[in-house]
């Protein structure tokens, strides 16, 4: 796992051990990062199931002002702490699950990150609770990705939605109306 592009360019970071953890693949990374990388300068960003911070990271080496990680396990935020010093960074760390954070987060984010564990439906809520604390600035966007194609809850438009082999990435943003 290492980091694409920006002031970490190249940087391997460390990652969890088996099988069991589905980090994002580095084409998908790439692919979505290429869309994303107009927002990021100066961006106020939450990576709401963390893991081990790589989608995080690539937001602050493309120029995020700040990022915010979230993630429910203490071994995944232990690798997550190691990839920000290994890194030189410094940012908010935070150990909840979704539903706490959402509850908690202060301010506004111009990117929210939603990579939960595939076999999870967690958009709708994840979009409720955003929608009802108003923690997405105007233009924001919610970058989910999972194993199938996601329906925009109400309230929400789909932006764009990719498919990269058996993954999709539905960027999500408020609908007008």
């Amino acid at each position: 796992m290492r980091i694409i592009a920006g002031k970490h360019r190249g940087r391997v970071l460390a990652s969890f051990p088996g099988e069991d953890v589905r980090p994002t693949a580095d084409r998908v990374k790439e692919s979505v990062f290429q869309i994303l990388t107009p927002r990021l300068a100066g961006a106020r960003v939450l990576d709401l199931f963390a893991g081990s911070g790589a989608l995080g990271a690539e937001c602050l080496s493309r120029g995020a002002a700040e990022v915010v990680f979230n993630d429910h396990s203490a071994a995944s935020l232990a690798i997550l702490r190691k990839n920000l010093r290994l890194l030189r960074e410094e940012a908010l760390i935070l150990q909840s699950d979704f539903r706490s954070c959402l509850s908690r987060a202060e301010g506004q984010f111009d990117l929210i990150l939603s990579d939960p564990p595939y076999r999870e439906d967690f958009l709708a809520e994840i979009c409720r609770l955003t929608a009802a604390r108003d923690l997405l600035a105007a233009g924001g966007l919610i970058v989910h990705e999972g194993e199938r194609q996601e329906r925009a809850p109400d309230g929400w438009a789909l932006a764009d939605v990719r498919r990269y082999g058996r993954t999709y990435v539905s960027f999500l943003a408020r609908s007008e109306s």
